[in-house]
């Protein structure tokens, strides 16, 4: 087998498909090949109405466009004659599926077929199984992802849209971006503040319980009340002097009854992650992580299902004689085999994929202490379905005395069966003394005890979790998601046990939808959602009418809420404060002359209470007023962006330019997430001055800049404020280039080297450390062709703080960065770099 380097890896090697010698080509994706969006005309929030976006076009772009994978498949697919699809064998993994045709061209070549093979792991025996039962790609499964991915889009950015202009523009400590709403995020925040109100309107009630103590041959046992509690005070006393008047305990009753507590049933992925989350210490999100890669190097079958039964042809001996040798748990594997192991009860059948199953041996050396621990609990998950029952005796001792009736349990397990793999479900052993029926005790003391009744806890992962799946929140594999996401908006926080409490802003958030339209939030609107996509999954409805009937639905839904905003916004005007009364004074306004507040939480940005208009600024970095200088453009004073660390870079930037580019042309922004689409300004991302192309700005490209990138198509830009350590980065990459160190004063001059056009740097050394003969300190020359420059700078990597979009040099100026050499290597500029 040979193998070589592509966007992914290639792998060549002989065998025979269908009976005939072939050469395979094996390749992969990374997640889904492409991602819908709206047309570059609708990125532009201030230009768009978020009501429009119902009915906007979606277009599919690739999903990293870096990777060139559309390209890569297309290469590889070349003089192939058959196409195997091996992804993953769920709804997602089906929507990949088309993609990949889409790219290799499958669909339209005649003579060509296509096949899909259905597995849930990557051992030899599966993939020997896969390849001899190929099916044809299911096409109604990739249509309900279609449908999915326009709804979510649609619903989600128009929602998303309009409430974050909307409160973003009144309110300044909401500390959030992006104030998202999404049909599956904000039912599943909804759970969580519903447990919150619950919480802070419960009222505690005083409760008294009688508890009776007695010593039987050596125990001193504690009886429980058959009352349990009882919320009037005078009653439980009332009820203390009758036992007190007694003062003698009757046996009336002794039972003994032969209990059993049952193994557990396959392991599917909801109690997956809820046990990783109550027992283990990970967040859903990681511990789908963890799972996808303990599945894609093979030591466990694939983690997303909803089955908890296993086929009638599961080899369960050949599964376990691959765990028989491991150390941690080989012995008790060894003991199944000999004493013969029991097979799994009977679960539920999704129709998806087995349960999770431990497909080989591993231990913690080979995984890593979080992975390891998250497979050890799959093995004993495992091994304990093929496990005996646990089995133990239950005693229970009931007394009487004044007309009360107490009693006492005991407990003696018997055979510990599947809890002696998984201890912490083991049955308690509770000892108690022999009794005889019609015996009669003293009565050691008799206590009232006095307590308040509680509220529910905040809920934990693990319950939220629970509560997705019965009300038909999101799937397997989107559960961790949404969860994950409501943490990163800020919505909730994980406190000590995992436990999610809502901030200020998602029960300010989920009240609002409440007050204006309960269903937003409500769960019942999304589990009709997912039941309409799943007929469409299984061929019972039409893909395209059901999104334009869940769409129009929607549109009706956000056209009230606009209207009723008011009613939310009562609710954030009591708890956040206005944008007037938040931030502190920084730089003045170009406009009105006055000055601007900076307020720093997310979104970090400027607000002028004159023109009452807001300027978003890089996000992450620290903001200050730039020396008091002004942008010839505007008139807006120049404020600094330095980003955080030690390598953190720091540029320059007019407020107004930043948000709204006054050049054409510009195919780069700051702070730019992804490709695709025409580029607009959005929260945070903008025009710095390192990217602006006036010809005679001091602080624009065309005077900063000074040479190409040697790692992109960027520009190596000064750094104004890197004194004493003068440095140049890249306006497009994370490149940094360090000056000569300790130098006095370095800036750029308005003359270019001859030999490679490059910006002439002026250098003014320390007196104390000139590297100049005769102690000079001023030197003129091109840090690439000056031989006492080049020797003095040194490259390096600083931290990145945005991505690249297109292939624009980020400068004005023809033959700065590469221009048309498009075969020259540019790292060949910096010699010895």
């Amino acid at each position: 087998m040979s193998t070589r380097r592509g966007s992914t890896e290639v792998h060549e090697f002989d065998g025979t498909f269908l009976g005939f010698p072939v050469l395979y080509k094996v390749t992969s994706v990374i997640g889904h090949v492409f991602s819908v969006d709206f047309p570059g005309r609708y990125q532009d929030w201030n230009a768009t109405n978020p009501l429009d976006l119902f009915d906007a076009p979606i277009v599919k772009s690739e999903s990293n466009p870096k990777a060139h994978i559309t390209r890569h498949l297309s290469q590889e697919a070349r003089g192939c004659g058959h196409l195997v699809l091996w992804l993953d064998c769920d709804r997602e993994g089906e929507n990949i599926c088309f993609e990949v045709i889409e790219c290799t061209g499958f669909n339209s070549k005649d003579g060509k077929k296509v096949y899909r093979a259905r597995f849930s792991s990557v051992t030899e025996k599966d993939i020997l199984k896969a390849l001899s039962g190929l099916v044809e790609p299911n096409k109604n499964e990739s249509l309900a992802v279609d449908a999915r991915q326009e709804i979510d889009l649609k619903v989600g950015v128009a929602f998303t849209r309009f409430q974050t202009s909307y409160f973003n523009g009144k309110y300044g400590n909401l500390d959030s971006r992006v104030i998202s709403y999404g049909p599956c995020q904000t039912p599943t925040l909804g759970f969580c503040v519903q447990r919150h109100l619950n919480i802070t309107t419960f009222k505690p009630e005083k409760i008294w319980t009688l508890q009776l103590y007695l010593m039987h041959k050596g125990y001193e046992l504690k009886l429980q009340w058959k009352r349990h509690r009882l919320f009037d005070s005078d009653v439980v006393q009332m009820f203390q002097n009758f036992v007190k008047k007694d003062g003698i305990l009757k046996v009336i009753g002794i039972s003994e009854k032969q209990e059993s507590k049952g193994r557990p049933a396959g392991l599917n992925t909801v109690k997956l992650l809820k046990v990783a989350s109550s027992s283990l210490g990970f967040g859903p999100q990681l511990a789908m992580q963890l799972a996808e890669r303990l599945y894609t190097q093979g030591y466990i079958s694939y983690p997303r299902t909803e089955s908890t039964a296993y086929p009638s042809s599961f080899d369960y001996k050949g599964t376990l004689g691959a765990l028989v040798r491991n150390p941690v748990f080989g012995d008790y594997v060894h003991q199944l085999l000999s004493d013969g192991y029991h097979k799994p009860r009977s679960g539920t059948d999704a129709g998806d994929h087995p349960p999770i199953t431990p497909m080989c041996s591993a231990s913690e050396d080979m995984l890593g202490y979080d992975a390891w621990k998250l497979y050890l609990y799959i093995c004993q998950h495992f091994l304990g379905t093929l496990s005996p029952e646990c089995k133990y005796t239950r005693i229970m001792v009931e007394f009487e005395s004044g007309g009360e009736s107490f009693h006492c349990v005991g407990q003696h397990v018997m055979v510990s069966g599947f809890t002696s793999i998984m201890p912490w479900l083991a049955v308690p052993e509770i000892n108690i003394p022999e009794f005889t029926e019609g015996e009669r005790i003293g009565i050691t003391r008799i206590e009232v005890e006095e307590g308040m009744t509680q509220p529910p806890d905040y809920l934990t992962e693990s319950e939220l979790i629970s509560l997705m799946e019965k009300n038909g929140i999101g799937t397997d594999a989107s559960i961790p998601v949404h969860i994950n996401n409501i943490g990163e908006r800020n919505y909730v926080q994980v406190q000590a046990g995992r436990r999610l409490v809502p901030t200020a802003l998602g029960i300010s958030l989920i009240r609002g939808y409440q007050c204006i339209d309960p269903d937003l939030c409500l769960p019942d609107i999304r589990s009709f959602i997912e039941h309409q996509i799943t007929l469409v999954a299984k061929g019972q409805a039409d893909h395209s009418l059901v999104v334009e009937h869940v769409i129009e639905q929607f549109k009706r839904k956000f056209a009230h809420f606009v209207k009723q905003i008011d009613n939310m916004d009562a609710l954030f005007e009591a708890e956040f404060s206005p944008l007037s009364d938040s931030g502190r004074v920084l730089s003045k306004c170009g406009k009105c002359l006055r000055y601007m507040k900076h307020i720093s939480t997310q979104p970090s940005r400027l607000y002028c209470g004159t023109c009452e208009e807001i300027y978003y600024t890089p996000p992450k970095g620290a903001i200050k007023l730039y020396k008091e200088l002004i942008c010839p453009l505007d008139n807006f004073e120049l404020l600094i962006c330095s980003m955080p660390g030690p390598e953190g870079k720091s540029f320059p930037f007019c407020p107004y330019c930043y948000n709204s580019p006054p050049f054409e042309g510009i195919e780069t922004l700051f702070g730019a997430s992804k490709a695709g689409g025409a580029v607009k300004p959005s929260k945070g991302v903008g025009m710095p001055c390192f990217l602006c192309p006036h010809p005679t700005c001091p602080h624009s490209v065309i005077s900063q800049g000074v040479c190409a990138c040697p790692e992109c198509d960027g520009t190596l830009v000064l750094d104004p404020v890197s004194a004493p350590k003068w440095r140049l980065y890249c306006n497009m990459c994370n490149c940094l280039v360090s000056l000569p160190e300790g130098a006095h004063r370095i800036s750029t001059t308005r003359d270019h080297c001859p030999n490679c056009d490059s910006t002439i740097l002026e250098v003014d050394f320390n007196k104390k450390t000139t590297p100049l003969k005769d102690g000079a300190t001023l030197h003129i020359g091109c840090i690439l062709c000056d031989e006492l420059l080049h020797s003095l700078v040194e490259m390096k990597h600083g931290k990145s703080f945005f991505r690249h979009r297109g292939r624009g040099r980020g400068r004005g100026r023809r033959g700065r960065g590469r221009g048309n050499k498009k075969h020259q290597d540019p790292k060949m500029s910096f010699r010895d770099f």
